[in-house]
């Protein structure tokens, strides 16, 4: 009897292990895929500048740098190549015709990769008499690469190749990095680490899932939005997506919500899902360019009514707003988190949630590696969140940790994410610099 117990556990074991490690790697999974589906949810809502018209410049030493102009709308409208930096070193030629370009297509802000090159490219800019009103931001350029080469982008630019492309998608992230960045597979922005090791399908599920959360946050505007932009959109797929481009380059821009219902098999099930979430900033309904649901339009229109006054009245007066006493509006159909939501709504119109966007420098002391010494407080842009830290971007191609244990000092912290968040801008301090091994070791100051 003893013997058949010992060969019985004996027969156990490789399935109580294998069954073991098949848990562990499903909690790994899950936990490193709500760290990529966190990390990509800050990038996606990363503050736009807006629509301005701007210069987008892909950063290279040898191949030179790739430069494109875009109007207010993010549409190509010059492309050439410039080659300030060694082997070719043609400077002045590349000063005189950024200057030229900027005047030309009167560019309000210039968006420099962060890649190769891409440090020297911005001092270079930087250096150049341009108009004080220029702004000059650094950009994430990660996944620009898997765009340009995508059929989404040779579908946009027939007659471009790669390298144009991928200096279009630069310049328009800074003008909407939400709506540049739903173009490509989420899995390739560069957010967390070691993708490929978990779960496939739920990284893309969660990751997808994270993409219409975002989209659906913020609305996007009807007459510019891509098809891409608009696929993620409540109710509407790729097919109704299409259909509203097509219809608004047959028919010019949509004047309203209503006219949405005019779309080629877009009905009112899908017109009732969607149209809470797209704006019409022209329209001659004020609530066309804000998060009201046109079912609610009467509930407004009633307010303003009760008020004497009009609704675009309403929208812009506190002190009419502050008359209103929602519980006399409340229906069967009709409750107070509605209401409150509402009301919410008419003092912020249209207002985009991710927020203004803010100009970063990083320190004119540090260039290389070798540059960064130990006891140096720089600032930095924290480019990657894991459970053990953060990596920074200080300028130098090469980034810094700062370890858990150093995100707060003399805090214990069990998740990074309640310290930092992606994108947003630190001042660190150096620990240690291993030349050899090309790492950094930094602390939050």
């Amino acid at each position: 009897m003893r013997l058949l117990r010992i060969r019985t556990t004996g027969c156990l074991q490789p399935s109580i292990e294998n069954e073991f490690a098949a848990s562990s790697k499903e909690l790994a999974d899950a936990e490193a895929i709500r760290i990529f589906a966190r990390n990509l949810e800050q990038l996606l809502m990363a503050s736009p500048l807006g629509q301005k018209a701007v210069m987008g410049i892909d950063p290279g030493f040898r191949t030179g740098c790739k430069v494109v102009c875009l109007d207010q709308q993010g549409n190509l409208l010059h492309n050439e190549a410039i080659f300030p930096h060694p082997p070719h070193n043609e400077a002045r030629q590349a000063a005189a015709k950024i200057q030229a370009l900027v005047e030309q297509y009167k560019i309000e802000a210039i968006a420099i990769g962060n890649g190769t090159a891409g440090r020297e490219t911005k001092d270079f800019v930087e250096h150049l008499h341009l108009p004080k009103n220029v702004q000059i931001f650094s950009v994430n350029e990660d996944g620009a690469s898997i765009y340009s080469a995508s059929k989404t982008a040779r579908d946009e630019f027939p007659d471009y190749d790669v390298t144009v492309r991928g200096a279009v998608s630069i310049g328009r992230r800074l003008m909407d990095p939400l709506a540049e960045l739903v173009k490509i597979d989420p899995s390739s922005i560069g957010v967390g680490q070691y993708q490929k090791d978990v779960n496939q399908t739920d990284l893309k599920h969660s990751l997808d899932q994270t993409v219409i959360s975002c989209v659906n946050r913020v609305g996007v505007n009807l007459n510019t939005a891509s098809t891409h932009l608009l696929t993620y959109i409540s109710g509407l797929g790729p097919q109704l997506a299409q259909n509203i481009v097509d219809y608004r380059t047959a028919n010019g821009p949509f004047h309203n919500r209503k006219e949405l219902l005019k779309v080629p098999r877009l009905g009112a099930k899908a017109f009732e899902q969607a149209a809470g979430f797209l704006r019409v900033p022209d329209s001659d309904q004020p609530l066309d360019n804000s998060a009201v649901h046109p079912e609610s339009y009467g509930i407004v229109e009633r307010m303003a009514k009760d008020l004497k006054c009009t609704v675009q009245e309403l929208m812009k007066s506190p002190e009419l707003r502050a008359k209103i006493d929602i519980n006399k509006y409340v229906t069967d159909k009709v409750g107070l988190p509605t209401l409150t939501d509402i009301m919410a709504e008419l003092e912020k119109p249209g207002r985009d949630p991710r927020g203004p966007l803010k100009k970063f420098e990083f320190s004119n002391e540090v260039h290389t590696i070798e540059d960064v010494k130990a006891g140096m407080e720089l600032p930095g842009i924290i480019s990657n969140i894991t459970n053990f830290g953060a990596f920074v971007d200080i300028g130098v191609h090469v980034k810094g940790l700062i370890h858990i244990s150093q995100l707060a000092p003399g805090k214990f912290i069990k998740d990074p994410t309640q310290v930092v968040s992606l994108q947003q801008q630190v001042m660190v301090k150096v620990l240690s610099v291993d030349l050899e091994r090309q790492r950094i070791s930094l602390a939050m100051t």
